[in-house]
């Protein structure tokens, strides 16, 4: 952030999830009166803070800067209300007030000492905040978010089913190949036990998959001679109860709602993206998938957890946003060899970027690779490296292609060392 050399009043907001905590300081670094405590459900005390900031603003002939710290979902309501106040607001990143903190001899944090070392710290010329996203940007953000966390809650109940199918029917799970299958969980469902599945008998079952198959090949009538065959099994190494078989069919019906809200949740990403195809975001979103590898979902998570791309202005910005840049460790003459990411960027950009790499080194079913010039580049790499040191330089050269793309806003072309450096000589 470029700061005039003009004074200006710092307020600094430690922000609460139901209360706040304003201080005030001056350009000399002097504190203004104590905190003053703010009550997000109380309009009166809402608007009793916006007239304290413009009192001292007129008292002093200053213009007033407000700066509070990134908390999650807490802080948005804050930063909309001064800025609808008229007020300058700022949001700071955490790691940035924590430094701060930190530098106190004493070990003292609360609200009160909070509020004001942001008060304080607004007053530093090279302060860095952070971009605020768009609101169109903010609500895909928060869609996608919700929707990997329910595909994790999907995963834990997977591995809940799986954990009670070694107990009571452990011959089940290698009968298909996901256990959370349509056809699975539908069979599953409907008989429960290794006893119910042998009082069926195979022609029943047969019939009941026929029904429940949605897509693909599948061998119905050998699928239920080998359920027969684990039902026999399970006879003899096995053993349930009422409470485990109960909870087999909670955690399918729990996977199966999780499953329908995932896609609603996917279709309106699809439908907002649809209602806004001219904007900057949708245009990313286009650009981002002419790169190999790179799907719908993965386009639209990075457009949105990378937000305003006019602040980066080299690709190693974008490394460590990403949290893909190195943990430097050095003091006199030691230097920390053990080199590892610092992962203090966006997990959910970083997951996009690590599975981006490994569609980029890998082969296609006729054995041609998706991206011949970084299967080249990760051989090569694997000759002196370790797979997982030669994947993480995949993942920086992934990271100078989206970067390119998106400051080019052009979509990409696969091109050789030779070509790029025949045309960086020819330029």
């Amino acid at each position: 952030m470029n700061k005039k050399s003009s004074p200006y009043l710092s307020v600094g907001i430690d922000i609460g999830a139901d209360f706040s905590l304003m201080a005030i300081a001056l350009p000399s670094q002097e504190l203004v009166g104590s905190p003053y405590r703010i009550v997000h459900k109380s309009q009166r005390s809402l608007n009793g803070a916006i007239d304290r900031i413009y009192t001292l603003m007129k008292q002093y002939d200053l213009p007033a800067r407000v700066y509070m710290e990134s908390t999650g979902i807490y802080h948005f309501p804050m930063y909309h209300k001064m800025k609808d106040a008229g007020l300058d607001a700022f949001i700071l990143n955490p790691l940035v007030t924590h430094a701060a903190k930190d530098s106190n001899v004493r070990n003292v944090h609360n609200d009160r000492f909070d509020a004001q070392k942001i008060a304080l710290l607004g007053l530093r010329p090279d302060l860095k905040v952070s971009i605020v996203p768009r609101d169109d940007v903010a609500a895909m953000k928060a869609i996608l978010r919700e929707y990997y966390a329910m595909k994790k809650e999907t995963s834990m109940y997977i591995c809940r089913l799986k954990n009670q199918l070694r107990q009571v029917f452990p011959q089940f799970i290698p009968v298909f190949a996901k256990v959370n299958g349509v056809t699975a969980m539908a069979v599953l469902y409907e008989y429960l036990t290794p006893d119910a599945i042998l009082s069926a008998g195979v022609d029943k079952l047969e019939r009941f998959m026929r029904s429940t198959v949605t897509k693909g090949p599948l061998n119905i009538q050998e699928k239920a001679k080998m359920l027969v065959k684990a039902a026999e099994a399970a006879k003899d190494f096995g053993h349930g109860n009422t409470g485990i078989f109960y909870l087999i069919r909670h955690y399918i019906e729990m996977i199966r709602l999780l499953d329908t809200q995932t896609k609603q949740l996917m279709e309106q990403v699809k439908s907002l993206l649809k209602e806004q195809k001219d904007s900057q975001m949708a245009r990313q979103v286009r650009l981002l998938q002419t790169i190999p590898g790179i799907g719908f979902l993965s386009a639209v998570t990075l457009v949105c957890e990378i937000g305003d791309f006019s602040a980066f202005k080299r690709p190693k910005q974008l490394f460590a946003y990403f949290g893909l840049d190195p943990i430097v460790k050095q003091s006199g003459n030691f230097a920390g060899c053990d080199l590892k990411m610092s992962k203090r960027g966006s997990p959910y950009a970083r997951r996009c970027i690590y599975v981006l790499a490994i569609q980029s080194i890998s082969l296609r079913v006729d054995g041609t690779p998706k991206n011949p010039v970084l299967r080249s580049y990760y051989e090569e790499k694997c000759r002196t490296k370790s797979k997982m040191t030669a994947l993480g330089a995949i993942m920086h050269k992934v990271c100078n292609i989206i970067y390119a793309v998106l400051r080019d806003e052009k979509p990409f072309v696969l091109i050789t060392p030779e070509e790029h450096k025949a045309a960086y000589l020819a330029a």
